[in-house]
Formats: C-alpha cells, structure tokens, sequence
C-alpha cells in the first residue's frame, strides 16, 4: 500500500545516564546528568541543524536539573515524559512528572514513555492525564521482553492511543537505537524506508548519551558501539537520506491522522 505522506518520528529518551548501575559500576547522580546533558547538547545541534521537529521523552529529574536548557529549546520540539526518575518507578511519578515538566517548559504533555518500555496500566496513564502512550516494542528483546503478541503499528487500548516503537513489517526487527549502531547504516536505511512504505509512518528511538564518549563504563561493547563522534556522523548520514521524507512530532502526526 503506498501511503500519501510517509512520516518519520524521531524519538529521544532524554534522562540520567545510569545505565552502568545494571552492570554493577556507581556513577554519581552528578555524573549521569552530566553525561546525559553533553549527549543532548551534541544530538539537539545535529536536529536542529537539520530543522528536524523531535519529541523529547524526558525524565522530570534531569530537565529539574537542566531547567535553563529545557526552557529554550526550539518550539518546534514535542515534550513529553520519561516518568520521574529513570531508575526508580512509582504510580504517583505519572502525574508528578507530567506536572513537573509542564510547570518547567510551559508546553502541554500528552504523551508517556515508561523508562526501557517497562509495562504500565493503561488505566493509571489515562487517570495521570496523558492521551498517548509510547511504551511498547513490538519485538522480542532477549531479558527483556516478548512481545510478539502485540500490534506493530498506532492502536487503541483501554481507551489509551499506544503508538510503538517501529519494528520491520516482516520479522519485526527493532527500528531503535541498537539496530541503529549495530547494523550497517545502509542496511538500517532499508528498513527503515520499508516501513515507511508498509505503515505510512516509523516511530525511531534514541538517547542522547549514547552520542558522546563511553569508553570509561562498564557496559556491553554493544551498548556503546560507535558511542561520540562517529555515531554523530551516522546520524547525521540517516537525516541525509531520509530528508526526502516528513517529519513530524508524535502529537502532531497523531493530530493529522485524527483529521483525515
């Protein structure tokens, strides 16, 4: 099926970098917001350099730590939530963190991204006030999840708009920031562009401190392949190639699709 107005989302889990404490190296609360805002100063220029609208899942601590910077963003950019904190989860954190981040950038928050797309109830992210929700990868990640079973593509659940991170039409290879690093760049490209084709739209995932030096962390070599420069110039090579396409907010592509 050939769509109209095929739509790239472009995603970023803005939050702490604590991904070393899984692996067992402490890094100080200091350090991960540090190592998490130099990512997000380097891949925000490379967005923005390519007046590429994204939307920004953010953690309520780290723009509490980073409220300057999250306050003069472009405006173009979507805010929406990454819960309260990245490492730790209670049901109040929905609402507390949807607040938050609104009484920090002054821009409505709509959509939800559970921290590593952890499970949440449906009923909790309506009752919070969110009208999206982004917390699913329709794949099977080994100790992770299996999640074969759901919809690949924008649905409805409890009343709740889910909208997945893209997987490829066929084998439901994970269109996110492992593949991204791991495969050929060509190779991720036509899988990208082959969800386009099938699904009208690709909803891709990132965090920006995957874009910075790693090499100090204990944590597997897969995690932070090409991590800095070179993946900075990887991104930049996929803005190249998929410039002939749109790009769009999650909540304005989910407002466009409510008017046709």
């Amino acid at each position: 099926m050939k769509h109209p107005n095929p739509t790239i989302l472009i995603t970023l889990d803005v939050e702490e970098f604590d991904m070393p404490l899984e692996y067992g190296q402490q890094v100080s609360m200091d350090e991960q917001m540090q190592k998490g805002m130099e990512g997000f100063e380097v891949v925000m220029k490379i967005i923005d350099n390519a007046s590429i609208p994204v939307t920004l899942f953010t953690t309520a601590n780290f723009a509490t730590t980073h409220q300057a910077y999250m306050r003069g963003l472009n405006p173009v950019h979507e805010i929406a939530s990454h819960t309260f904190y990245h490492s730790s989860f209670q049901v109040e954190d929905l609402a507390l963190s949807k607040n938050k981040l609104e009484e920090i950038t002054g821009k409505k928050v709509t959509g939800l991204r559970m921290p590593r797309m952890a499970p949440v109830q449906m009923k909790d992210v309506k009752a919070a006030g969110y009208t999206y929700d982004s917390s699913v990868n329709p794949t099977w990640l080994p100790g992770r999840y299996n999640n074969f079973h759901l919809p690949r593509t924008i649905y409805q659940q409890e009343g709740m708009l889910r909208l997945p991170a893209s997987v490829t039409p066929n084998f439901r290879i994970p269109l996110f920031w492992l593949s991204f690093k791991n495969f050929p760049l060509a190779l991720f490209t036509f899988w990208v562009k082959q969800t386009l084709r099938k699904d009208g739209y690709v909803c891709l995932y990132f965090h920006p401190w995957e874009f910075v030096d790693l090499s100090a962390y204990n944590i597997p070599g897969y995690t932070k392949r090409l991590a800095g420069k070179p993946l900075q110039m990887r991104l930049q090579k996929l803005m190249g190639h998929l410039k002939p396409y749109s790009f769009s907010t999650v909540q304005n592509f989910i407002d466009g699709r409510s008017l046709r």
